[in-house]
């Protein structure tokens, strides 16, 4: 590893510890030449996930993407940022885990109203009307009736 001060290739790791979720390993190194510390992270390389779209065409996986959606889906509900990080987190390892190489956008958007079921029925709702292009009320008002049933309210 190059030491970013003085740009000498040897060092020795002081302290090596893993991340919070267990995802990346932290390094504490010191440059052997000029005594400096300084912090790598080591991550497992993982083939990047492709999404399949609707039309065919594929592009990258992006976690920014379904955080995106999940912060438009919970807008102005009592559902903390810090709370949609951790689901975007349980989203993208379910995919990791579960996925070679591609996934549709299809089953990308059943997992994030999976999650969103289990923490707000008005942000479900919300992504679902977008999610499977509702073209009227009627639409609308069967996905929340399917919701009440499920709750045994109706």
């Amino acid at each position: 590893m190059r030491c970013p001060y003085c740009g000498h290739n040897d060092d020795k790791v002081v302290d090596s510890r893993a991340t919070g979720d267990s995802s990346s390993i932290r390094r504490r190194r010191e440059c052997l030449k000029c005594s400096r510390r300084f912090t790598t992270y080591e991550y497992v390389e993982r083939i990047p996930l492709m999404v399949v779209k609707k039309d065919g065409r594929r592009e990258a996986f992006s976690r920014e993407k379904i955080l995106s959606g999940l912060i438009k889906a919970c807008q102005k509900r009592k559902v903390s940022l810090e709370e949609l990080d951790k689901i975007t987190v349980k989203i993208e390892r379910e995919l990791q885990d579960n996925y070679d190489q591609e996934i549709s956008s299809k089953d990308i958007g059943e997992i994030l109203m999976k999650y969103l079921y289990k923490i707000d029925e008005v942000a479900y709702v919300r992504f679902a009307s977008v999610y499977r292009q509702f073209k009227d009320v009627k639409e609308f008002t069967k996905e929340a009736n399917l919701l009440l049933e499920k709750k045994g309210i109706k």
